[in-house]
């Protein structure tokens, strides 16, 4: 089985198409979780009354979105999470190429990563997280054309949340207290931090081109200071949970101390980012102790 988790957040414009682009096709056995984040529209509404099949779970406020797919991992039931943002829709044929892959899969893969498309123009929105030697995390592809250059299934770094599959043997070995995804990260970079957990018990992330998807992308709205603060603070989270201050020092230096002046000039918030980047490294001096 197959449980698909599916977050909202004033979600009524986009939540029944996704829905819809899973029902329509032949997939097999699936379970459906909606978890709602506090929506005030009529998400959770429509949800109720349109689709009995699923099992919905609101939220008074929002959780954020690690918070929220904790929610719903931690009540699901299937042998892989297929872990969806509200904005997303399926191709006709996702999960008939999904269950030839799972069929043929080595237990060593613990994430699938679908190739995922703008909705509008049908541009790459990801294929997939990529690292670079700065330890700059971004989308692979994002903005290109999809013009056959993501035609091949390929290990990668991580897998996109936004569309993502995550096998739940995996999930409940990397699991940290109650938490799959770190809530503290609250939204941003909590699909890094998962891959890069995920790579240190040997688990391996494969593109698979042939699942294919379609986002809208930012159907949350968030505003872009918040935007820059949640970016900021997170980053430097996964940094201080994953990796080494020697591997950190050269990035920091070429990259991130140019950026943080820029940014405390323009965003007064990322003076709180690096107040709660000191705090979140107290805590895990803590409990690494």
């Amino acid at each position: 089985m197959i449980s698909v988790v599916i977050l909202t957040l004033n979600s009524a414009e986009f939540i029944q198409p996704c829905l819809d682009s899973i029902l329509n096709q032949e997939k097999g056995e699936i379970e459906l979780i909606v978890v709602d984040n506090g929506s005030n529209d009529a998400t959770a509404t429509l949800v109720k009354e349109n689709y009995p099949q699923v099992k919905l779970i609101e939220n008074k406020f929002n959780l954020g979105a690690a918070g929220a797919r904790n929610q719903g991992i931690e009540v699901s039931s299937g042998e892989w999470i297929l872990s969806l943002d509200c904005d997303v829709v399926l191709s006709k044929d996702f999960f008939c190429n999904i269950n030839n892959l799972l069929k043929e899969l080595s237990s060593e893969v613990g994430l699938i990563q679908p190739k995922v498309l703008e909705i509008r123009d049908k541009a790459i929105y990801s294929t997939g997280i990529s690292v670079s030697f700065l330890r700059r995390f971004f989308d692979t592809g994002k903005g290109e054309k999809d013009n056959g250059r993501f035609d091949k299934a390929k290990y990668i770094f991580g897998a996109c949340s936004a569309a993502a599959l995550y096998n739940k043997k995996m999930l409940e070995e990397i699991k940290e207290g109650i938490d799959y995804f770190d809530k503290e990260f609250f939204f941003l970079f909590e699909d890094v931090d998962l891959s890069w957990r995920a790579q240190k018990k040997r688990y391996r992330t494969i593109f698979f081109p042939k699942a294919v998807c379609f986002h809208h992308g930012d159907s949350s709205q968030t505003p872009k200071k918040t935007r820059q603060y949640l970016s900021l603070r997170n980053r430097y989270y996964t940094l201080l949970k994953n990796d080494s201050v020697e591997n950190c020092i050269l990035p920091f230096l070429i990259y991130d101390f140019p950026r943080l002046i820029w940014l405390c000039i323009i965003n007064p918030s990322a003076l709180k980012a690096i107040k709660d980047v000191f705090a979140y490294r107290n805590k895990l001096n803590r409990l690494r102790n």
